[in-house]
């Protein structure tokens, strides 16, 4: 068994810089975990929260980043998955190295139609789109959904997981490109926020669900389209933390305000998530209709580069790390 790997170390906190290509020893999993030779990660912005010391990993987790892979098993103590297979899986952390630890009920077999890169593009925005938009948005079949940052790995996700299961999505995004490829993608509709209001196109009470990852003062103006009965889930505050909002608006429309983190749940809350999304979403992964966006591609020892790339904002669904190649 090899004892040591390449792995990404953030150095200290601060700028992309910062991410160093180290020796670390490959990680020794207990019971219920598999060991993954990684053949790709893919980047998410949480990544970047934690290089900049405002996001630690929970207790007992790895320094190393990383949320989510793909690879190989080498070894595992879990029932369910045995040496050799192809899987990818949501980490608590460990993902930019070349061998990562997974629990087992977080892991997802790879269907034979994606690639290495497309699979490690999946688990983070997957299980962010169900328990967010699904789970706690309750959107169903016919309903309409908002999803602002629609070219973000998670809002094409969304797009792709929305039209899947029977709803119609309409998205926001920064440039005419960007709602252009949402477009291309699936969504029903894509508004330009920079040259576009989009309380004013859509009006007043026309959507049933918003999944908002921008926080701040969209928040009243999201709340002026959801219809009665709406629900507004936050995932992420782009714009700031805090708002501030007429409860009236709230009450006599019955909203629901929600959001939800992903990274400290514990393993059986998202050992229950892997298994929605295996009976809802996966028949839809293995069919093509849900297949990940990407971006661009970078080494693992390019991951600094890659970061940078993220941080930019100009990408349209995923940017990956390959790591065993």
């Amino acid at each position: 068994m090899i004892q040591n790997m390449q792995a990404i170390e953030i150095s200290e906190y601060g700028a992309a810089d910062v991410l160093r290509l180290v020796k670390r020893s490959v990680p020794e999993i207990t019971q219920g975990e598999v060991l993954i030779k990684v053949r790709a990660a893919g980047l998410n912005r949480p990544d970047i929260v934690q290089r900049l010391g405002k996001y630690p990993p929970p207790p007992g987790v790895t320094d190393i980043p990383g949320l989510e892979v793909a690879g190989q098993i080498v070894e595992s103590r879990h029932a369910d998955w045995i040496k050799g297979q192809k899987i990818c899986a949501l980490l608590p952390g460990g993902g930019y190295a070349e061998y990562a630890i997974a629990h087992g009920g977080q892991c997802l077999p790879i269907p034979d139609n994606l690639t290495m890169t497309e699979a490690a593009a999946l688990p983070e925005t997957i299980f962010t789109v169900w328990n967010n938009l699904f789970k706690r948005g309750g959107l169903q079949a016919g309903q309409r959904a908002l999803i602002h940052g629609g070219s973000s790995g998670i809002g094409t996700m969304a797009i792709m997981a929305g039209k899947a299961l029977g709803a119609t999505i309409i998205v926001t995004a920064g440039s005419d490109k960007k709602c252009q490829d949402c477009l291309r993608i699936g969504a029903d509709q894509a508004i330009n926020y920079k040259t576009h209001d989009f309380t004013e196109i859509l009006g007043k009470d026309t959507i049933d669900v918003v999944l908002d990852m921008v926080g701040g003062d969209y928040v009243p103006r999201n709340l002026q389209v959801l219809k009665t009965d709406g629900r507004h889930v936050s995932i992420a505050f782009l714009n700031g933390a805090k708002t501030e909002i007429n409860l009236m608006t709230l009450m006599q429309k019955r909203i629901i305000l929600t959001g939800s983190t992903l990274r400290p749940r514990s393993i059986e809350e998202k050992q229950q998530l892997r298994n929605d999304i295996f009976t809802n979403l996966w028949p839809h992964v293995q069919s093509g209709t849900i297949k990940p966006v990407i971006f661009k591609t970078f080494p693992l020892a390019q991951a600094a580069d890659a970061h940078r790339a993220l941080e930019e904002g100009d990408h349209v669904g995923k940017i990956v790390l390959i790591v065993n190649d």
